[in-house]
């Protein structure tokens, strides 16, 4: 199977125009379709967002019985179908076809599915039951394409996982790191498609260590599941200040890591990177720099990332600490303030 790229995410949800307005508030995304009883989703709502070539549809459930129902009853808010785009489908995975696309759904990680989606058109038409909405303003043109999702999985759980992805969809394992963090432990590795165009970083918690926020993203999370999605973007600078204008909080980073920076250039002048907390990093390739925003999850968890790449095709290890250090300050003030 050919695996051409991340096609959508489908995010279940409490109240879809709800999370839409904050998206497209604070985001700059924009609806681009819609769906619901009127279209045939009899027990739905759903509603299509559009930033660059970034896909996310939204879906409450109208009964108590609809998996989007249950799905947020048993996590929150959260990624609960992967959608990737295939130029043909396996024999076993038999596909619903219609005019324009077909589709077939496979079992993914915890409760988490994916949809395979082979369009024979330019996405003219989305999904079943969710139609176009007339075209609004265009979106900020500060964000391109999802970069990768990051995956929390159960200790034990890491090298399964991977082997399932390569196993099952032809995915290379392109990067592994341990990462220890103030007493914390977790492995993660990382599975790519031979596109390169779907990423994903599954990471485990050391049992060993003492528990840290893989375990508690697992426990609020109740199980495996998408911890951080990566939008990817070509001025990150730009794209911090305006969201953080538009109340979109960012994780902190001490002076000190850029006082250590042991890099001798980069493409952003290290001062403006001090001052919008955007971390920089390398591989074999080229630089990276990346920055978490904080969760807006009730339950903690779910979280977004902004990533600019200038030329680097994987991971650094110096940027994967520094990330999972500023989630550690995160968590302990919440934690803070909670007791206080």
């Amino acid at each position: 199977m050919n695996v051409l790229g991340v096609d959508h995410l489908e995010f279940y949800v409490g109240d879809a125009r709800q999370t839409a307005y904050f998206l497209c508030t604070a985001f700059g995304f924009r609806v681009r379709g819609q769906g619901g009883p009127q279209t045939g989703l009899t027990d739905q709502r759903s509603l299509l967002l559009r930033h660059g070539d970034i896909h996310i549809v939204l879906t409450s459930g109208l009964t108590s019985r609809h998996p989007a129902t249950e799905y947020v009853g048993r996590h929150g808010d959260g990624v609960a179908v992967i959608g990737m785009g295939v130029e043909d489908f396996e024999p076993h995975h038999a596909p619903v076809h219609h005019d324009k696309a077909a589709f077939a759904m496979v079992n993914g990680f915890g409760d988490v599915m994916h949809r395979l989606v082979q369009r024979y058109d330019d996405k003219e038409v989305w999904l079943p039951g969710i139609e176009p909405v007339a075209d609004s303003d265009p979106d900020d043109g500060l964000l391109q394409v999802i970069d990768h999702l990051a995956i929390c999985v159960p200790s034990g759980d890491l090298a399964t996982t991977s082997r399932f992805y390569q196993e099952a969809f032809g995915f290379n394992e392109i990067f592994e790191e341990y990462i220890e963090v103030g007493g914390q432990g977790m492995d993660s590795k990382v599975v790519q498609s031979p596109s390169r165009e779907v990423t994903l970083t599954l990471i485990e918690p050391d049992p060993a260590k003492r528990p840290g926020q893989i375990d508690d993203f697992l426990q609020w999370h109740a199980g495996a599941g998408v911890q951080h999605v990566a939008f990817r973007t070509d001025d990150i600078i730009r794209a911090v200040s305006t969201f953080s204008d538009r109340g979109i909080g960012f994780l902190s980073t001490p002076g000190s890591y850029y006082d250590a920076l042991a890099l001798t250039e980069t493409e952003i002048p290290v001062e403006q990177l001090r001052r919008h907390a955007v971390l920089v990093d390398q591989d074999h390739w080229g630089r990276m720099y990346q920055i978490f925003t904080q969760s807006m999850h009730i339950r903690r968890t779910l979280f977004l990332e902004l990533i600019e790449r200038h030329g680097a095709l994987t991971f650094g290890s110096s940027n994967i600490k520094a990330l999972y250090e500023a989630k550690e300050r995160e968590l302990a003030m919440a934690t803070g303030e909670k007791n206080a």
